[in-house]
């Protein structure tokens, strides 16, 4: 029988020679994460269902990542029940203040997730990793504990949508434009429990940061999980890097489909997403004509965090100011993007635009900390949702972009491109010679 990639990893994991959307099956697992928000639930079920270890010590991740450092006492309290966990399990991948980064960027970087793994976190951006050629997908905090007991876990196997994107990207354009596009078109529900599987020639050009960036915001279309067949772009950013031997999965030609979605990126401009819901977009022609004043700009995030992001957002600034009636928030997903970000002399940049660079947190993105919007006040942010509230005051609003909109913004004042800055992607390329 002829597969997709989303069902062929399943069948593998549950030793199965195939699988069919709708069948229920039971698979081991390679690495099951949680959070400071949604590990400490997990291991007060892991306590009470009597689970005396963890399946495997080197396979669980604990990355307290939502509200590092501590913000108040609350919080203390929970990294600290991780990091008793941790120490009684022995576990291998507890990530703290020091080592810390935003878990769906950090686990990539550690070669933690690779190549045809299955993966379940207590996040609902898991979906990341498909960008890798994995399946992974997000779970809740029970289903979490019984999983780093057990090693394993159930499914329901979902069918597969294909969204095929052909012909050369326009100025501006990244993977996270793609998705938001996509999300657009088919709603945050078109694709609900369904496997999103991202192909064609515009892909396959994607860099590894464009890509983890899209199936990051496959749960935004209420997709199972995203997904991106593995390829030599792959294969260098594993190599070197995975902690363990990983597997390339590709969908048969004849795989049958439920629906098949092409575009021509040749059409799609940047785009931006509109309170309140990430499907609510805009290209950013009409975005900016509207004159959309804002208050921040965030520069981060487990979507557009990485070093790739953050050279898109210096090649921007470089030279300018922030607008005097807007915060810019820069946060780097990792210890590593941080250091590396500073070598490279982009912290100089954003610092003599008088942005601010934080450590490694979600803080913003989920209105924790470190950026709350106060009553009316607008921000637009590389994150992944703009719900009622989501980065503050239940009347202030939230515009998603990707970083070269976000940081444009922060110095027009306004939601804005580069273009109106006069820059091009000219501009940019000589930017990345430079820093190379």
């Amino acid at each position: 029988m002829s597969m997709t990639i989303t069902e062929k990893i399943l069948a593998a994991h549950a030793g199965m020679p195939e699988v069919h959307p709708g069948e229920f099956v039971r698979c081991k697992l390679d690495f099951v994460l949680g959070n400071d928000i949604t590990a400490p639930i997990a291991i007060n079920e892991f306590g009470k269902m009597g689970a005396c270890c963890v399946y495997d010590k080197a396979r669980v991740g604990l990355i307290p990542d939502h509200s590092t450092p501590n913000k108040d006492i609350k919080s203390a309290q929970l990294t600290k029940q991780m990091r008793e966990f941790a120490k009684a399990q022995a576990i291998e991948n507890h990530f703290e203040v020091g080592r810390v980064g935003v878990e769906h960027a950090l686990l990539p970087e550690q070669g933690l997730v690779g190549a045809g793994d299955c993966i379940i976190g207590a996040d609902s951006h898991t979906c990341t990793y498909g960008a890798l050629g994995a399946f992974s997908t997000g779970v809740g905090s029970t289903d979490l504990a019984a999983a780093m007991a057990l090693g394993e876990t159930w499914f329901r196997v979902p069918d597969s949508l294909r969204f095929r994107f052909f012909g050369a990207r326009r100025p501006w354009v990244s993977g996270k434009d793609l998705i938001l596009y996509t999300i657009g078109n088919i709603g945050v529900d078109g694709a609900r429990y369904r496997a999103m599987e991202f192909d064609g020639e515009a892909i396959a050009a994607l860099c590894m940061s464009d890509r983890l960036a899209m199936c990051n915001m496959a749960i935004e279309a209420g997709g199972k999980n995203g997904i991106i067949a593995p390829d030599d772009i792959t294969r260098a950013y594993l190599d070197g890097r995975a902690k363990r031997p990983y597997t390339f999965y590709a969908s048969d030609p004849d795989a049958s489909f439920l629906e098949a979605y092409e575009w021509d990126c040749r059409t799609i401009e940047p785009q931006v997403s509109f309170p309140f819901l990430p499907s609510n977009t805009k290209p950013i022609s009409e975005a900016a004509s509207l004159n959309v004043t804002i208050q921040q700009s965030v520069v981060g995030s487990c979507t557009n965090g990485r070093l790739e992001d953050l050279r898109i957002a210096a090649a921007v600034m470089k030279g300018r100011k922030v607008h005097p009636d807007v915060r810019m928030l820069v946060i780097p997903a990792t210890q590593w993007i941080w250091q590396q970000a500073m070598r490279e002399g982009l912290f100089d940049i954003f610092i003599d635009a008088e942005a601010v660079v934080s450590t490694p947190t979600c803080g913003p993105c989920l209105g924790g900390h470190m950026g709350i919007l106060a009553e009316g006040e607008r921000a637009v942010a590389t994150t992944n949702r703009n719900f009622v509230g989501r980065m503050g005051h239940t009347k202030s609003e939230v515009y998603l972009a990707n970083p070269a909109i976000a940081a444009a913004s922060a110095v027009l004042g306004r939601i804005g491109s580069p273009e109106e800055l006069g820059m091009t992607e000219a501009d940019l390329a000589a930017f990345a010679v430079k820093l190379v």
